[in-house]
């Protein structure tokens, strides 16, 4: 994996980390969702740098050698 393409996947997960704690008291949630654009933010830049936009097959093929459990197999 190229260090860029190790960001961009990097970048996801964050994201996908504070989208989780944000939506996890749902009562609290509209006060946090504004906290989600500098991960957004960082993920697109990432993503556009290593040249995976458009390109998801290849992006999640990355997410998951970082994250196995991210596979969707329930695992």
């Amino acid at each position: 994996m190229r260090n860029d393409e190790l960001a961009a996947a990097q970048a996801y997960v964050r994201l996908l980390e504070a989208t989780r704690a944000a939506l996890a008291e749902p009562d609290e949630s509209p006060l946090y969702m504004p906290l989600l654009a500098s991960p957004i933010a960082e993920a697109d830049g990432a993503l556009e740098r290593a040249g995976l936009c458009g390109n998801e097959s290849r992006f999640f093929d990355l997410v998951r050698s970082l994250r196995p459990s991210m596979s969707g197999s329930g695992r």
